[in-house]
């Protein structure tokens, strides 16, 4: 899943947004010990042990302005420091920063780090890299999706190696939000590197919690406790995240005891455990609302897609319910703008377009599609109306690339999928803007400024906007959003940039689902109920009972 530029960094666990239906039946899980080891004992809290996670993607590396996915940011957030960063309650603490200050006139903002920082390498760690981190952010030769929000910076300094400070031309409201978003970079080792090539993506050197011990292309990525981390020592030894691409497998391996955390899909949370009893015994879930959504996204530089009455006509074909009820299992919610439902930023007012496929049809009709040769699939200058959905390996985004392709055949519109790998989803087709129509999804941030997403100087190689929306009342919405301080005024700016966007249809939004994950009973010290930040807030508190660590399965 692609990430915009303010999503909340996880640590420990990346919580997998849900991904797909369950392909095969699962039988009794495979004998193992765990199944005699009674897990509601109560242990103090201890350091050791290895967490293994699964992952349905392998990162493209691991410098997260670079990579831009979620994949790779999963794993960065426990190499990699900012310098603030999001508490339980999703108020803004101190990361690298021990405090900071903000000048009257709201433009200037100055860090004061903590002191003594040091990268795993022993090198210290000083406003001198801050600095640097900025520096690439910003250049133009850098190849990242982040920069918009670091170019407002029109001036920065080191008065001292623990002082990092910024000035903005003007008020910019999500500016402390980016600076929890922001991975710092050592200087020492990448001042003399191409950042968008180097080697270091493969083997970082960072500051957090954790180091990487280990990757095995396609297989898995270890990472170990990091002795100088700045933030003091997390509880468990190592963190092994293993690239299975299918939930399905994933399921069948935490069933087997084999790995301790995975994100399930409606299938698996709704059906599948509560018919075994087993997995019940040894595997907690949890269930929350995330910050994300799945839709269906136009080539707006490709026709028909450059008419706005084609692309509400499928809006309007697709049963939205449908999906929510047939792939989710009704464990999702209708979306109406690109933003949480029951936050401040959502428009209460909009709602989903809905099935109605007569309106449909009349639209293609006025935008000049009809059948004209009797074939049951529409025509426009004797070409039939036909394109591919595109989407990555992800069975909930198939199943619903076959659920809209269904009914868009009942209106007369021919639509193949196709499925791909991420990687070469990502490299050969999103970022050169090779495709049609894609299904995919967007994680999103506690601030509403989404620029980098929907403003049209953000269409270049690599940026997010590769749909290629162009509206310029969104452009002039977007830029005064994020000058504006007063939090009701926002709020009203981006409303209305939510009602222009549904109108216009760039996107088609699907749902908005629920996280479901699965975690062995083994790992202790997770929050219940969640705080608002989610269970994933506290992973560097999290432990295993020495009773309770695995014997280390083999890495050959």
């Amino acid at each position: 899943m692609l990430i915009n530029h303010h999503q909340h960094r996880s640590t420990t666990l990346a919580l997998i947004t849900l991904c797909a239906i369950l392909t095969s039946a699962c039988g009794d899980s495979t004998s193992n010990q765990a199944n005699a080891i009674d897990y509601t004992k109560t242990y103090t809290a201890s350091n050791g042990g290895t967490l293994i996670d699964a992952m349905m993607g392998e990162p493209s590396g691991l410098i997260a302005m670079i990579a831009g996915e979620s994949a790779a940011s999963a794993i960065a957030g426990n190499i990699f420091n900012s310098l603030l960063k999001y508490d339980k309650n999703l108020e803004l603490s101190g990361e690298l920063a021990q405090s900071w200050d903000i000048s009257d006139d709201h433009k200037t903002i100055t860090f004061h780090l903590k002191p003594n920082l040091k990268w795993a390498d022993n090198q210290p760690l000083t406003s001198e890299d801050v600095l640097f981190t900025w520096q690439k952010v910003t250049d133009d030769k850098t190849r990242t999706p982040y920069g918009s929000d670091y170019k407002l910076v029109i001036k920065a300094e080191t008065p001292d190696i623990n002082t990092f400070r910024v000035t903005y031309a003007a008020p910019y409201a999500p500016a402390l939000e980016t600076w929890a978003s922001l991975h710092i970079l050592p200087k020492h080792l990448l001042k003399d590197q191409d950042i968008n090539t180097t080697a270091f993506a493969r083997n970082p050197i960072g500051s957090h919690y954790y180091k990487l011990e280990k990757w095995k292309n396609g297989q898995h990525l270890k990472l170990t406790r990091n002795i100088n981390a700045t933030q003091g020592q997390a509880k468990i030894d190592h963190l092994m995240s293993r690239i299975i691409p299918d939930k399905a497998a994933q399921f069948l391996e935490l069933s087997a005891d084999n790995i301790d955390s995975m994100g399930l899909n409606p299938i698996q949370y709704a059906r599948i455990f509560p018919a075994r009893p087993d997995l019940n015994k040894n595997i907690a879930l949890y269930k929350e609302l995330g910050s994300s959504y799945t839709y269906m996204g136009f080539n707006l530089k490709r026709k028909p897609f450059d008419d706005i009455r084609v692309r509400q006509a499928i809006n309007y074909a697709i049963n939205k319910q449908e999906i929510i009820d047939g792939v989710l299992l009704g464990l999702g919610e209708p979306v109406a703008s690109p933003y949480k439902p029951g936050t401040r930023w959502s428009n209460p007012e909009l709602k989903p377009y809905a099935y109605d496929p007569a309106k449909a049809k009349a639209l293609l009709k006025e935008a000049g599609y009809e059948d004209r040769d009797g074939d049951g699939i529409l025509d426009k200058d004797g070409k039939p109306f036909s394109f591919e959905i595109l989407t990555n390996q992800n069975k909930e985004r198939e199943m619903t690339g076959v659920l809209i392709q269904r009914r868009l055949k009942e209106i007369g519109i021919d639509a193949n999928i196709r499925v791909l790998e991420w990687a070469s989803f990502l490299g050969r087709f999103i970022k050169p803007k090779e495709f049609d129509v894609v299904v995919l999804g967007w994680s999103l941030s506690l601030d509403p400024d989404q620029y980098s997403i929907w403003h049209s100087s953000q269409q270049a190689l690599g940026q997010f906007n590769f749909i290629s929306y162009s509206n310029s009342k969104v452009d002039k919405l977007l830029e005064a959003g994020r000058l504006e301080l007063d939090p009701d005024k926002r709020m009203k700016i981006y409303h209305e940039f939510s009602k222009i966007l549904l109108e216009d249809s760039p996107i088609v939004y699907l749902s908005a689902g629920y996280g479901l994950t699965a975690i062995h009973k083994r790992v202790k010290g997770i929050s219940n109920p969640a705080p608002p930040a989610g269970i994933g807030h506290n992973t560097y508190e999290w432990y295993i009972p020495k009773a309770y660590v695995r014997t280390e399965m083999s890495e050959n």
